[in-house]
C-alpha cells in the first residue's frame, strides 16, 4: 500500500491540506486503490512543539514515505528566528535529506478563469508551459560568511555547482519536453556568470542525446521579459536555483492567482514531495478563505508522478475544470460574477464532480 507523509504546517495548510486528503480518499472510494496516509508536524507548528522545524520523527516519516503532501510553513510569529531555526528551514532541509534536486511547476491557463490575469486574454489563452527548478545546489546552498572590515560588513554568498548537478537537472528538462512538445528552453545569465557558461555547456552536450527536442539558450532578464511578452512562446524551462524561485513565481501570475497552482520535487530516490506554491497566507488562516485548488492539483501531480495514476490524475484535474466553469470561485479568484465558496466549500464540489463523472 503507497505510503503517503501529510504534513499540513502553518496558516492556511492544514485548511487546504484537508480538502486535498479528501479528494486522496475519494480516489481511494471510486478508484479501489487505497493509500496509508498519516499526519507529522512541520514548519512553525513543529518549532512551537519540538523546537525544531522538522522534527526527526517527521523526517524519519518522509523518508520511509512514497510520497510527501506539504502545505505551508511561515508565518510572522516566527519572524524573528535565528535562520537555522525559521519555518522555512524545513523546507530546505526536506529537499536536501529527500534528495529532491528537481522542482516543477507547471502554468496552464484555464479559459474560464482568463479574466483573473492582469495580461490581455490574446496573450495568456492558451498558455501551457512548465518551469523546472534545479532545486538543491546554486547560492542557496553555498558556502556563506560574514565578517567585519574596515569597510564594515563584508558577506559572501557563494554560487556553487557540479557539472553533475548541472547534467541530471537538464536531463529531466530534456526527457520532460519529449513528453510534451519538444521544446526547451534553457535560462542561465552567461554573459556574466561563469557558473552559467559550464551550464550553458553541459546543456550543449546533453543535447545531442536529444535531437528531437528544439534547444534555445535565453539569458535570465530577457526570460522574465518574454514570460509577459510572448508567454505561449515557451513549453519547458530548466535552469538553476535563484533564477527557477524567480521565474516560476513570475511565471504562476500569468494565471491570475497563485491560489491555482500546483507543484511537485522530484528526486533521485523513490521519494517525491508535492504542494501548492502559495504561501501559508496567516492573515487569512482559519477563516475559509484560502484557495484549496493548488493542493488539490498537487495530488493530481502524485497521483501520476509517484504512483503512475494516470486516469486518476485527469479525474481530478477534470472536476477542477468542471467546477471553474461552472462559476465557482473561492475569494481571491471572484469577480461580481461569481459563485463565491468557503475553502471547504469548493473541496466538496471537486468532490461532487469527480463522483459525478
Amino acid at each position: 500500500m503507497p505510503k503517503i507523509a501529510v504534513l499540513p504546517g502553518d496558516g492556511i495548510g492544514p485548511e487546504i491540506v484537508a480538502e486535498a486528503v479528501k479528494v486522496l480518499k475519494t480516489i481511494e472510494e471510486i478508484s479501489g486503490v487505497h493509500f496509508e496516509i498519516d499526519e507529522y508536524l512541520v514548519g512553525g507548528v513543529a518549532i512551537d512543539e519540538t523546537g525544531n522545524p522538522l522534527p526527526a520523527e517527521t523526517l524519519e516519516a518522509c523518508l520511509e514515505s512514497d510520497a510527501v503532501l506539504l502545505g505551508a510553513v511561515g508565518g510572522p510569529k516566527w519572524d524573528d528566528l535565528p535562520g537555522n531555526l525559521r519555518p522555512e528551514k524545513a523546507l530546505l532541509g526536506l529537499r536536501k535529506e529527500l534528495q529532491l534536486f528537481s522542482n516543477l511547476r507547471p502554468v496552464k491557463t484555464y479559459d474560464s478563469l482568463i479574466s483573473a490575469s492582469t495580461l490581455k486574454p490574446e496573450v495568456i489563452q492558451g498558455v501551457d508551459l512548465l518551469v523546472i527548478r534545479e532545486l538543491t545546489g546554486g547560492i542557496y546552498f553555498g558556502e556563506k560568511s560574514t565578517e567585519i572590515t574596515e569597510n564594515g560588513i563584508k558577506v559572501t554568498d557563494s554560487l556553487t555547482y557540479t557539472e553533475k548537478e548541472i547534467e541530471r537537472i537538464v536531463r529531466l528538462g530534456f526527457e520532460t519536453a519529449m513528453k510534451r512538445r519538444k521544446k526547451l528552453t534553457s535560462v542561465d545569465k552567461a554573459n556574466v556568470l561563469e557558473s552559467s557558461r559550464v551550464w550553458r555547456k553541459v546543456v550543449e552536450k546533453v543535447a545531442a542525446d536529444y535531437p528531437e527536442v528544439e534547444l534555445s539558450h535565453m539569458l535570465v532578464d530577457n526570460c522574465a521579459m518574454q514570460l509577459v511578452r510572448y508567454p505561449k512562446q515557451f513549453d519547458v524551462i530548466v535552469t538553476e536555483n535563484m533564477f527557477g524561485d524567480i521565474l516560476s513565481d513570475e511565471a504562476a501570475m500569468l494565471t491570475g492567482s497563485i491560489g491555482m497552482l500546483p507543484s511537485a520535487s522530484i528526486g533521485t530516490e523513490k521519494v517525491a514531495m508535492y504542494e501548492p506554491i502559495h504561501g501559508s497566507a496567516p492573515d487569512i488562516a482559519g477563516q475559509g478563505l484560502a484557495n484549496p485548488l493548488a493542493t488539490i492539483l498537487s495530488v493530481a501531480m502524485m497521483l501520476k508522478y509517484s504512483f503512475n495514476l494516470n486516469q486518476e490524475s485527469e479525474q481530478i484535474e477534470q472536476a477542477v475544470q468542471k467546477v471553474l466553469d461552472a462559476g465557482y470561485r473561492t475569494k481571491d479568484l471572484a469577480t461580481t460574477e461569481s459563485k463565491i465558496v468557503s475553502t471547504k466549500e469548493m473541496g466538496e464540489l471537486v468532490i461532487q464532480a469527480m463522483k459525478d463523472e
